[in-house]
């Protein structure tokens, strides 16, 4: 769930998904929950809840497993009460860090993330230390075989979409928030399959870390974070150029 836009970054999350699917079923099973609980177990009436629904069917979670947890929250009035939280930081190198996380102890996630942040050479900053680094975009990763890109982009454009451009055997789609649902919408009528779908946090300016250890430090500071249950999303400005 870690967030970089660029498609070589995007297919190594999905090998980590692949391994690590209850992980990952654990994290959008809470995203859920707290949709739910916010704004009602039907997706046509709660648009969080429905990105919610996409993202898990883009991770192979089975419909029946959505069903039982969309079920569960919409009737249970106790249990643990999610928050969602988000910590802003610098990694190794003035790298800039964002952790988006959901939780049912804050203390015990600011504990944790902090502990990551200075044990591989970075520091937890202040709210809106780094945020102000990054735009919130619609970002969507759209399989290019047999697809026809000025048919695709044209489709896209037609439906409010930024920007399109061809990569790597993808398709990638930038839109505004606000115009996210119906480019999601119409492609997925148009048949498009997508390989990710979602609002991401996409950085100005990228940032290059030539120390090798800075460059160590660096992942293994986003792979503890990623690891962590509490956490759903890491986005940040490092330029893996590998």
């Amino acid at each position: 769930m870690a967030g970089h836009s660029k498609w070589k970054n995007i297919a190594h999350k999905k090998e980590k998904t692949d391994a690590q699917r209850a992980k990952i079923f654990t994290k959008l099973s809470r995203e859920i929950i707290v949709a739910v609980r916010e704004g009602g177990a039907d997706p046509a009436a709660n648009a969080r809840l429905k990105d919610c629904i996409v993202k898990a069917r883009q991770n192979n979670v089975p419909s029946d497993n959505i069903k039982r947890v969309i079920e569960k929250a919409a009737g249970s009035g106790g249990g643990e009460q999610y928050e969602s939280v988000q910590y802003e930081g610098y990694g190794p190198g003035g790298t800039a860090v964002i952790v988006e996380a959901m939780t049912e102890n804050r203390n015990r996630t600011a504990g944790e993330v902090r502990h990551y942040f200075d044990k591989f050479g970075g520091n937890l900053g202040a709210t809106g230390c780094v945020s102000w680094f990054f735009d919130q975009k619609g970002i969507l990763i759209a399989d290019a075989e047999g697809r026809d890109e000025d048919t695709l982009m044209m489709l896209a454009l037609d439906a409010g979409a930024s920007d399109v451009e061809a990569q790597e055997g993808v398709f990638e789609i930038t839109t505004e928030p606000e115009a996210f649902p119906a480019v999601r919408d119409a492609l997925e009528g148009g048949g498009v399959i997508f390989l990710s779908a979602q609002m991401e946090k996409v950085p100005q300016n990228w940032v290059s870390l030539k120390g090798e250890e800075d460059i160590k430090k660096m992942r293994r500071l986003l792979d503890a974070l990623e690891e962590n249950d509490d956490v759903q999303s890491v986005w940040h400005n490092w330029e893996d150029e590998e």
